[in-house]
């Protein structure tokens, strides 16, 4: 992201958060003091990056700090701070809240990808689109520190042709062709929940299939019968739906080229860090 897009994202996190003024800080004297931000459980570290943006912003000194996608244990200290008071204490909890949503993702995404690669070694593990709504950019970030793709970043990445375009355009063959025709330049990736239609989608020669929410089984089936007809090797396949940490070395083992987890961003448990002025 750009440097300057980033410094407004932070911005607007920190008037939100200051409202008309920090009114318990303000009965502080505004002297130069040293902070630290401590780990307190063992993690895989991220958002150090954005950190430092966000501490530079402040004129808050980084003296020290671990580095992102690193795996960090319990009590040690992230990062050495110094600056004055008032500006340490106002970026605080938005500094803690960015590196503890940051920091789950990653590990999270870590766990994932290293399961999931111990069955398929070639096998992506991407995120979803089921971010936070302006906090997107984090998410994405901490997921591919943790080893995983972002996948899409906007609508505008690529065409990606879901059941409710599908129930507009008609069926799986007028979607991708109408897609070819509008856009010579875009990828198209078609999601699809039957063996017939995603037979359709590799005669029609779509970059990218999304078998949608099938059993391991079913992802099977399709991929042997797309090898069958020599059709699989012309597109990349992607298994989406109710993947979980206890299945996806069932789904890896599949050989698909891509899983996406939507979980790795709405449901991913943000790590516990402490913030402390010495």
């Amino acid at each position: 992201m750009n440097q300057i897009i980033l410094e407004e994202k932070f911005l607007r996190m920190i008037k939100e958060d200051l409202g008309s003024g920090d009114i318990t800080t303000e009965l502080i004297p505004n002297s130069d003091v040293k902070a630290e931000i401590i780990v307190k459980e063992d993690c895989i570290i991220s958002g150090v990056y954005e950190l430092k943006t966000l501490f530079n912003l402040f004129n808050i000194q980084v003296h020290k700090s671990a580095g992102d996608a690193k795996a960090v244990e319990k009590q040690q200290r992230i990062f050495l701070l110094s600056g004055k008071v008032h500006d340490i204490l106002l970026v605080e909890r938005t500094a803690l809240n960015i590196l503890s949503r940051m920091s789950g993702i990653t590990s999270l995404t870590q766990d994932f990808v290293l399961t999931a690669r111990k069955k398929n070694p070639r096998i992506r593990v991407a995120a979803t689109r089921k971010t936070t709504p302006l906090f997107g950019y984090f998410e994405k970030k901490a997921v591919k520190l943790g080893g995983g793709d972002p996948h899409r970043h906007t609508l505008s990445d690529m065409i990606l042709i879901k059941d409710n375009h599908l129930k507009l355009f008609g069926d799986v063959r007028k979607a991708i062709r109408k897609a070819k025709k509008e856009s010579v330049t875009h990828k198209i990736e078609i999601e699809v929940n039957t063996i017939r239609d995603a037979i359709t989608a590799a005669e029609e020669k779509t970059d990218t299939i999304m078998l949608d929410n099938m059993t391991v089984e079913q992802v099977k089936e399709t991929i042997s019968q797309l090898k069958e007809k020599n059709l699989r090797d012309a597109v990349l396949i992607e298994v989406s739906g109710g993947i979980t940490l206890e299945n996806i070395s069932q789904y890896a083992s599949c050989e698909p080229d891509i899983i996406s987890v939507g979980m790795l961003t709405h449901s991913a448990k943000s790590k516990d860090f402490s913030f402390r002025i010495l």
